[in-house]
């Protein structure tokens, strides 16, 4: 049986390495000198094949703290790992504060290391995370073998470097967090979907857990968008600092009423955003300008499918905080006039809610710090 039995390419996100035995041979605080142990290039190919496929790279080594900073004197090496943990603490702990400070799952992660202590030790504490031996890796990379890789996930490492200059700013910047955001003069643009924005759309339904409002998979996702009355859109986010990309999708069910007018309803059988933008209102702007197409459009009700699992609290949250409550109608309300339930409403599954709002009155509003416009403005 191979390791990777069962195994969710998608779900994985970073790929943590330790050091001594794995990422090279010797023993880095034994060495007589400074220099550094030589990496194997079989693990910098592996690193760098995992990034061309957009899945992050980071360390976890229980050794001194200085082997850090010996690292980082060698920067064609540092440069491959992103949140870098070296010290004596146990594992689990180091695979926690990684997914912290990248602002992922702790489940999002797969170790790799040389020692069976080390990975019975986060299995047994972190029993979401897969861990692997380095001689499993190339089983590891041979599982992302014909999937596709979008434009996104080939930018993906380097948008999360440039995350790590963004945090290391906010750190330094004197002033509140809103302030800091103002500052960043974050712009935020919402429109229907190109045909090359698409994949990304797909791999935002299969990769996002934290912010996906029902887990629609991406092969019902491309169904249900080329069907008619729905209509996807994305979201795209850029600061001082640079692109974020596309980090939101949400497709919209717009199928009009049988005597052929207005839909009065607008119903979002997925909305999903990319955790890198948690806390900064992305996902509030994006959801809110929903709202506010959906009115200009005529409709009089806003309705979210939600399915809630362990990891989606930040979405219930947000759908709760934009006046969202749960309604009274089966799956089956988003229905046309002649009683034949629409592909939205046979996606909905036993275990989703719909969530609505009436569209009269007020709106809730964007954060101040965000600017927000419709991409065939901000385009024209």
């Amino acid at each position: 049986m191979s390791v990777t039995d069962g195994f969710d390419p998608d779900g994985v996100k970073c790929v943590v390495w330790d050091l001594d035995g794995t990422l090279w041979d010797e023993i880095a605080v034994e060495s007589a000198t400074d220099d550094l142990p030589t990496p194997r290039p079989e693990a910098l190919a592996a690193i760098d094949a995992l990034a061309a496929r957009g899945v992050l790279s980071s360390i976890a080594s229980r050794s001194a703290p200085s082997v850090l900073d010996r690292l980082d004197a060698v920067p064609e090496v540092r440069a491959r790992f992103l949140a870098p943990q070296v010290s004596w603490q146990d594992k689990s702990e180091s695979l926690r504060r990684i997914a912290k400070d990248l602002g992922i799952a702790v489940d999002a992660l797969v170790l790799v290391d040389d020692s069976p202590y080390e990975r019975a030790e986060v299995e047994a504490l972190l029993p979401g995370v897969r861990t692997l031996a380095p001689e499993d890796v190339t089983a590891l990379l041979a599982a992302f073998e014909g999937r596709e890789v979008t434009a996104e996930s080939r930018e993906r490492v380097r948008r999360y470097r440039t995350e790590e200059t963004r945090r290391a700013e906010g750190e330094r910047f004197e002033g509140s967090r809103e302030e800091f955001l103002r500052w960043c003069d974050m712009r935020l643009s919402v429109g229907a979907a190109t045909a090359d924005e698409i994949p990304r759309a797909l791999e935002l339904a299969a990769r996002t857990h934290r912010l996906n409002s029902s887990g629609l998979t991406p092969d019902r996702l491309r169904e249900l968008a080329s069907s008619d009355g729905h209509e996807l859109y994305t979201a795209r986010m850029t600061d001082r600092f640079g692109e974020y990309g596309i980090i939101g999708a949400a497709l919209v069910d717009r199928t009009r009423r049988a005597d052929g007018g207005t839909p009065a309803t607008w119903s979002v059988p997925l909305l999903a955003l990319s955790c890198r933008v948690a806390g900064r209102g992305a996902a509030a702007a994006f959801l809110f300008r929903l709202m506010e197409r959906a009115r200009e459009a005529g409709a009089e009700e806003f309705r979210v499918t939600l399915r809630p699992t362990d990891a989606n609290l930040e979405m219930r949250i947000l759908l709760r905080q934009a006046g969202l409550r749960r309604t009274d109608a089966p799956a089956t309300a988003t229905t046309t006039g002649v009683g034949d339930a629409t592909p939205t409403a046979r996606a909905t599954t036993a275990d989703s809610a719909v969530l609505g709002r009436t569209l009269q009155g007020d709106l809730p509003g964007s954060p101040a710090w965000l600017h927000v416009s419709d991409r065939e403005d901000a385009e024209a």
